[in-house]
This record gives C-alpha cells, structure tokens and sequence, in this order.
C-alpha cells in the first residue's frame, strides 16, 4: 500500500495559492492582512488568501498585483474555485489576521489598516453568499495559519498564545 505524502502549500504576503486534500495550505506573517480561506469540503478544494489591503482604488497601475486588495483577489480566489471543480452553493469561508499592530494616538482612518481589510473581506464574501463559518479577527498578535481541505480545519497560531482550531 502507497501512503500519501502530504505536502504544504505556501502562501506568501500578497499571494494566492489553491490546494486539494490531502495536501494543506498556509500562509505566516498575518499582522494586519487577513488570511481568507475559501473552500468546499466535499470536493476536498481549497483557496487561500493572503489580503494586505482592503481595495486597490489608489493603487499604482505599474507592477499592479491583483492579490494584494480584497477587492481584487476575493474574485479571482472564488472563480478559480468554481473552475477547477469547486460548487458555488457549497463555498464556506474561514478568516485570520486583521491586527492592530501599532498605537496610534490619531484617528484617522488609513491606520486601522486591519479593521478596514476584515471588513472588506466580510462585505465582499457577503456579495457572494460565501458564509464565514468562523473567524479569529483583530486584537495586536501576529498570525499563521494552515488549513486542511481534508478535515475544514484551520490551524491559528498566535504570537504569545496557544494554536487554536477553528
């Protein structure tokens, strides 16, 4: 009998990997940016998400990556899905990251950069229908996460806490 190797696929800051079982998927470096993972456990399919920024209306057109904003990756992430087999009707999301990282006296608005990428991924996973079945958002701790398409586990690993399993 052949036993399965399984191999981890890495996502890097900006990026867009896909997986399928038995393999996983994982991205580290989760301060700000939101880790979205998008999947369908029967077909045992996988997307991940590493978002840095909630929307790409200011961005440089020059060396444009379509990965770094929710508004322009969470489209790609779900038709790619659809595409290589994935049912629209069964998508489930799970989220990770969205940090304050630094205090800041100010309150302006462009340094809750955490804040503003959670909602951004929430509003648009809505758009699609797409249910977060959990989430692990916000506080002032890195992240890593791995997710298993296998068993729709995700992995969290906090700095200065205990790995969760949501």
């Amino acid at each position: 009998m052949k036993v399965l190797e399984c191999k981890v696929i890495k996502v890097g800051i900006a990026d867009l990997k896909f997986v399928k079982a038995p393999n996983t998927i994982r991205t580290s470096g989760l301060g700000s940016c939101v880790g979205v993972v998008v999947y369908d456990t029967a077909m045992g399919i996988a997307g991940m998400a590493h978002v840095m920024l909630p929307d790409s209306k200011s961005a440089k057109k020059l060396n444009f990556n379509q990965y770094k904003y929710a508004d322009t990756v969470l489209p790609i992430l779900i038709e790619t899905l659809i595409n290589d087999g994935a049912r629209k009707f069964a998508l489930k999301a799970k989220i990770a990251g969205g940090a304050q990282m630094f205090s800041f006296s100010s309150k302006n608005d462009m340094l809750r950069v955490g804040e503003r990428n959670v909602e951004a991924v929430k509003r648009i996973l809505e758009e699609y229908r797409i249910p977060i079945i959990a989430e692990d958002v916000y506080g002032s701790s890195g992240r890593t996460i791995e997710f298993s398409p296998e068993t729709s586990e995700l992995h969290i690993r906090t700095v200065s806490q205990a790995t969760k399993v949501v």
